[in-house]
């Protein structure tokens, strides 16, 4: 039987994949038998576990009962009422750990009465100790009930966990058998796969590989032009068999073509070339270019002869076009240069034109500045008129109340002369009286002395009183002259506010007068720009104009060549 590559290539990989899905198979029976295993080696090693805490909590409860009849104190109580709540609920627990053994269920079942019965001799005990004496509780204990209850509970605990001991050991074999039995699967599994997968990957390489390599050489001769290889034709009835015949047929081919090709080369156009089938794309269009190559020719022929008299027609006119517009050329760019230093020149009038705006606005806001300045001077000088006539009313006040201090001063003059008068007369009269005028002698002398005081005191009150006036004299002139002046200064204030004001009128004026001359300058300096630009862009395209021109000139001249030099290819060429 003749089996194609895709049949060689099945089989082995289906060999391959059933050799690893039993492998598979075996190795998941086995990690689940060992998971199963490793869930009842947990469950037992709970059994054992709530086991050890029942005992735990058997002897907790006998120490607290223990300690309570020795000491009779109530806090040794503690472990025995923890160990009876948890010994209790351990125990059903266990029975529903065990439920699946029926042997370690009945073991379980018969815990229970058995604590009970514990449970109730300890505390019976305590009764005992609390209501009579420890003698009376010490019996009880002596009594061994307790003791023969306990060992009874021991020896099913240890039946208990023997059995689950034995339970381990036979679980954790058949575990490490069967984890052997995998180990061996797969190791055998992946060998017998190994060499399956060897085998058929050497049959493929020898029967595919081997036979599609030199194909592949062939192929990468063909690739690079090298038609000279050949192709050992197989009898192998497969795809291999039939991708090398292909080949063969290709190989002939692509030499027909090419032999046709180097006749076309040479300038024989007289080769032809025969398609293998109408599918043939390259043969069908090698075929049609040669007979275009024939008709193209002959137009060519026929077309050379008509090209090289306009090419020759053509420099003649691209060599008139090229002198003129190398003329208009020049004449162009002498205009842009003109045109040029005109915008310059706008460019600087409205610079200036823009400079004397800019002063022009800075003069108005001068003036605006100073009008200000003056309605503030003026406002100014009004209060100081207001103040200078107030002053000028206080010192005339002033000085009417200096006339009047020197009306008191001369009354006290009198006053004084009058005590002098009077100090003189009692110093007679006390002279008169002898001995009882003694003291009144005295009370004239220290008048007659407190009437030149006065006296002195007056001269020297007038004296200042006179420099006073003499001051408040001079003062009030000088108010009065003040006032003159402030209202000589708020005239001339005035004065400056009006030609201020009439100045900012002209700078205002001149501010837009030259604000107008500047937007003018902008809008020259703006057009001899567009103009400038306009004939910078003349220029531009007059000198692309002149290249076009050389240009045209150089192509025609080319065409010319050209046209001579196809005349003389297409003379070459065999029809």
């Amino acid at each position: 039987m003749k089996w194609n590559v895709g049949t060689k290539i099945t089989v082995g990989f289906s060999v391959t994949l059933a050799i690893f899905v039993i492998v598979g198979a075996v190795s998941y029976q086995s990690v689940t038998r060992q998971t199963e295993a490793a869930t009842w080696v947990a469950h037992t090693r709970e059994v054992q576990n709530q086991l050890t805490q029942l005992l735990s909590s058997l002897q907790d409860a006998e120490t607290g009962q223990r300690g309570y009849v020795i000491t009779g104190v109530d806090g040794y109580l503690t472990p025995y009422t923890d160990g009876v709540a948890r010994a209790e609920e351990t125990r059903r627990h266990l029975a529903e750990l065990v439920s699946d053994n029926p042997r370690q269920l009945a073991r379980a079942d018969a815990l229970a009465p058995l604590i009970a019965d514990k449970f109730a001799e300890l505390q019976q005990t305590i009764d005992v100790r609390k209501t009579r004496d420890f003698a009376a509780a010490q019996s009880i204990v002596l009594s061994d009930r307790g003791k023969k209850a306990m060992d009874t509970i021991r020896a099913l605990i240890r039946e208990m966990n023997s059995e689950e001991e034995n339970l381990l050991k036979t679980r954790a074999d058949a575990a490490q058998a069967d984890a052997q039995a995998a180990k061996w699967t797969i190791v055998l599994g992946t060998l017998a796969a190994l060499v399956v997968a060897g085998l058929a990957g050497l049959i493929l390489t020898r029967n595919i590989a081997g036979p599609l390599g030199n194909l592949t050489g062939v192929a990468e001769r063909i690739t690079v032009g090298d038609l000279s290889s050949d192709v050992a034709v197989s009898e192998r009835g497969d795809e291999v068999g039939m991708l090398t015949r292909a080949f063969e047929r290709m190989t002939r081919a692509l030499r027909a073509m090419a032999g046709a090709a180097e006749q076309i080369a040479a300038g024989d156009l007289r080769a032809s070339v025969q398609p293998q089938s109408p599918s043939d794309v390259l043969g069908n269009a090698f075929a049609r270019m040669t007979e275009n190559l024939r008709r193209q020719i002959g137009g060519m022929v026929e077309g050379a002869a008509v090209l090289g008299s306009a090419a020759s027609e053509i420099v003649a006119a691209t060599a008139q076009l090229a002198s003129g517009a190398s003329e208009s050329a020049a004449a162009v760019s002498e205009t842009t240069t003109t045109v040029e230093e005109i915008r310059q020149t706008a460019q600087l009038a409205s610079q200036k034109a823009r400079v004397v705006a800019d002063g022009a606005q800075k003069a108005v806001q001068i003036s605006h500045n100073g009008r200000k300045s003056t309605d503030d001077a003026a406002a100014g000088m009004g209060r100081i008129r207001t103040q200078m006539e107030a002053i000028a009313e206080s010192m005339m006040r002033l000085s009417e109340q200096s006339q009047t201090i020197g009306q008191i001063i001369a009354t006290v003059e009198d006053l004084a002369a009058q005590s002098n008068l009077l100090a003189v007369n009692a110093a007679i009269e006390a002279a008169k009286a002898g001995e009882h005028g003694k003291g009144f002698g005295v009370v004239a002398q220290e008048v007659k002395s407190l009437a030149e005081q006065s006296r002195q005191a007056t001269d020297r009150v007038r004296t200042i009183l006179s420099d006073i006036q003499k001051a408040t004299t001079a003062a009030v002139m000088a108010t009065e002259q003040g006032g003159k002046a402030v209202e000589a200064g708020g005239k001339q204030t005035e004065m400056a506010g009006e030609s201020i004001a009439a100045l900012a009128s002209s700078v205002t004026e001149a501010a837009q007068a030259a604000t107008q001359i500047a937007a003018s300058s902008q809008q020259q300096l703006v057009g001899m720009d567009q103009v400038a630009g306009a004939m910078e862009n003349i220029k531009q395209a007059s000198m692309q104009n002149v290249a076009s021109a050389k240009q045209l000139e150089t192509a025609a001249r080319s065409l010319n060549d050209l046209g001579q030099r196809m005349k003389q290819l297409v003379e070459s060429y065999t029809i």
